[in-house]
């Protein structure tokens, strides 16, 4: 029996998941502490393997504590063919917080665990933040374009640093997602941003091309990730209650085309109009393909 649909239901759910990560926190945080201190390589990359499984159980049981207090209809396709030995970068539109558990829930242990690009502020998050170093979570420092005409000597300065932050995925097959539209949908953004599309906004090129030009050479895959909600879609609260009722999960894998990497976007204008052109071809066949999955339904 499950809890009526409400506060009741989202407390619940929320209490259990709360639990399941202070419970995977506390192992987490000690082998963190324990690679850290011991400097051998052998012994770095065993813990390494042991953060991720920790992760990915954390991850499991999530999936667990929601199949088992909602009533939420899955419909998944195009998991055939991904490999957790392989290196992948995930491109995602992103219409809700409830997107990056419906992404974990679908990917985890079919394709390597997914690690996201992360502010350097936020590092000083409670808890998370911690478990975001201890996962190798690439932090990064993105300087605005009125930064770099003030000082042009800082040029190229983000992009190496996130290569050598980098430089430790080499030692295990690892997934970075990024959500390319940089932030949520919602019908005031897509006006705002006069969206050339249907159900998603525009596709913002340079962080995705950052990615490429950070570790481009290690990925030997593009997932390409679509996400509906057609019976409604709402937040981490509004799944925790019972609200949401149907997520899809499309997945397309694409190959990497070696012009994608060895491009310099920031300097080269021909390159980076190559580039924005193909990332808008591959986001109208998106927007077709989510039409098609929310009975193109607006918004």
């Amino acid at each position: 029996m499950r809890l009526p649909v409400g506060p009741l239901r989202g407390l619940v759910t929320f209490l259990l998941i709360a639990v399941n990560t202070v419970g995977h926190c506390a192992p987490l945080f000690t082998i963190a502490a324990l690679k850290f201190a011991i400097p051998a390589a052998g012994w770095r990359r065993v813990a390494s393997r042991w953060l991720v499984a920790i992760a990915e159980s954390w991850i499991d049981v999530n999936t667990a504590i929601l199949r088992h207090t909602q009533d939420v209809a899955w419909r998944v396709s195009g998991l055939e063919g991904l490999d957790r030995s392989r290196w992948y970068l995930v491109l995602s539109n992103h219409r809700s917080w409830v997107d990056i558990f419906a992404v974990q829930a679908v990917l985890n242990h079919r394709i390597p665990f997914l690690k996201f690009f992360i502010k350097k502020q936020l590092i000083w998050v409670p808890v998370m933040g911690l478990a975001w170093w201890a996962l190798d979570m690439p932090f990064m420092q993105r300087h605005s374009r009125a930064y770099l005409e003030k000082y042009p000597e800082k040029r190229g300065q983000d992009l190496e640093t996130t290569r050598r932050a980098c430089e430790r995925f080499r030692l295990l097959p690892t997934s970075v997602i990024t959500f390319v539209e940089g932030t949520r949908y919602t019908p005031a953004k897509h006006a705002q941003a006069k969206s050339p599309y249907r159900h998603l906004l525009p596709p913002r090129a340079g962080g995705i091309a950052f990615v490429l030009g950070a570790m481009g050479e290690l990925f030997q895959g593009l997932v390409d990730v679509t996400l509906a909600y057609p019976k409604g879609q709402g937040g981490m609260w509004d799944l925790c209650c019972g609200r949401v009722r149907e997520i899809v999960v499309d997945v397309r894998v694409l190959p990497v085309e070696r012009w994608l990497v060895e491009g310099d976007y920031a300097n080269d204008p021909a390159f980076r109009e190559r580039f924005q052109q193909w990332l808008g071809e591959l986001w109208r066949a998106k927007d077709a393909r989510l039409a098609t999955l929310v009975g193109d339904a607006p918004g």
